[in-house]
């Protein structure tokens, strides 16, 4: 953890917010989330004016949360004519320590994911909120992970927020086939959890395995389930293990990212491909298939290759056209597109692209899109249009490590960029 006060505070944030914000909202209830979103912000703010001038605490993360529980209290105080006591709290223990045991703080995010997947909300709102207050992303997070725009998720936040206002929805755990009907949603935010962990937009971090592990805990919780078990789940979590093992060739030495056929394959994980396996195998009982156990067969496939030039590309294309009828999506498409311009297709892959739904939108909003075709017009020798999609999206991308990647691309067209 760094020892700067600033950049600690900048770590906490990234790390703990999101796990304050699930564990205050279960305490106070969920007509308070407003409240909680605050005083989580004001505890932050408090610690970088706090710390920079004192000794850092022991445990800043249970300071943190004993600032941000205190100054809940006094609000609801001041707001309400209601005493709020800690005789009314149960769960404010006066060890804050306590909150951030391994098992509570799972079993506590778990239940608050159910809890914000509402029926009554529509899905899209679901999905928004529940990485807001359970995961603590930002608009701009959220807005990459559903593939829309910032403004769009303000409102869909907005929405929700005042759904659970004016409804008074109560903080209460779902039970028996209601856990089962919001099981797709839950699978749904674990496989955004896991890609943004996979594929952060954060500047200087682009693996964040702090979000891909707490996606496969909470994953594996759920495949533990009595109720919750599925072929589904089995699925997600092999397709998490796949991506997981491959971590440490995704990077070099400078922390530039090292293409998948650039990667040092003696690197990937054995042991996480083998549970990989093993769940994928669990995912094939029933009559169960969802996107998830193609997406999981795509990273199986390339996980077989023992070099990048014995990749099964007509395999890989048959289960695209499998995974584009069961989830008829604009990322599928593109990386269909990938594995035609690998299979020398490269017109074609283009032609794919252009014919995405709302492609316009996505080029402006969404760097891949236009970092695949830069990528593609480059192999087709046409270097006016390949510089300028690769121009496009290095100033999409926040990612230090995608612009260096995508800097030196631009580099081999043009020598003179730099």
């Amino acid at each position: 953890m760094p020892e700067h006060p600033v950049q600690m505070v900048d770590h906490l944030f990234r790390h703990e917010a999101g796990k304050m914000i699930a564990i205050l909202t279960r305490i106070f209830g969920l007509s308070h989330l407003e409240l909680v979103e605050d005083v989580v912000q004001e505890s932050f703010l408090k610690a970088l004016q706090t710390w920079k001038y004192g000794q850092l605490p022991d445990n800043p993360s249970a300071w943190l949360m004993q600032v941000a529980r205190r100054k809940a209290i006094d609000r609801l105080r001041k707001t309400s004519r209601e005493i709020v006591g800690p005789g009314e709290l149960p769960e404010q223990a006066s060890d804050t320590n306590e909150f951030y045991h391994t098992d509570e703080i799972a079993d506590s995010q778990l239940r608050m994911i159910f809890i914000s997947i509402h029926p009554d909300l529509k899905e899209e709102d679901q999905l928004a909120l529940v990485l807001k207050i359970v995961s603590g992303f930002s608009v701009q997070e959220i807005a990459k992970a559903l593939l829309t725009t910032e403004p769009t998720i303000q409102k869909r936040l907005y929405r929700a927020k005042e759904f659970i206002r004016k409804e008074k929805i109560r903080f209460e755990i779902p039970a028996g086939i209601e856990l089962r009907q919001r099981l797709d949603v839950v699978h749904t935010f674990l496989y955004l959890l896991f890609n943004e962990g996979y594929n952060s937009g954060k500047v200087d971090e682009l693996i964040r395995r702090d979000l891909c592990g707490e996606a496969m805990r909470l994953c594996k919780a759920l495949t533990e389930h009595r109720i919750c078990s599925s072929p589904t789940g089995y699925a997600l979590l092999s397709l998490m293990c796949f991506h997981a093992a491959r971590f440490d060739s995704r990077l070099d030495e400078k922390n530039d990212i090292v293409l998948l056929q650039h990667q040092d394959r003696q690197q990937w994980s054995q042991d996480l491909i083998n549970i990989g396996y093993h769940y994928l195998n669990r995912s094939a009982d029933g009559n169960e298939i969802s996107f998830y156990h193609i997406e999981s067969a795509i990273a199986a496939e390339h996980c077989l290759a023992k070099r990048f030039s014995e990749t099964n590309w007509q395999r890989l294309l048959q289960l695209y056209d499998l995974l584009l009828e069961l989830k008829p999506s604009p990322t599928v498409r593109l990386n269909r597109a990938v594995v035609l311009a690998e299979m020398g297709e490269v017109q074609k892959a283009i032609d794919s692209v252009l014919s995405i739904e709302k492609l316009s939108s996505l080029l402006k909003d969404h760097y891949m899109y236009s970092a695949v075709l830069g990528d593609l017009y480059k192999r087709l020798s046409d270097q006016v249009r390949a510089q300028a999609y690769l121009e496009q999206a290095f100033g999409l991308t926040t990612s230090q490590a995608e612009k260096n990647l995508i800097q030196e691309k631009i580099r081999t067209i043009d020598p003179q960029k730099n």
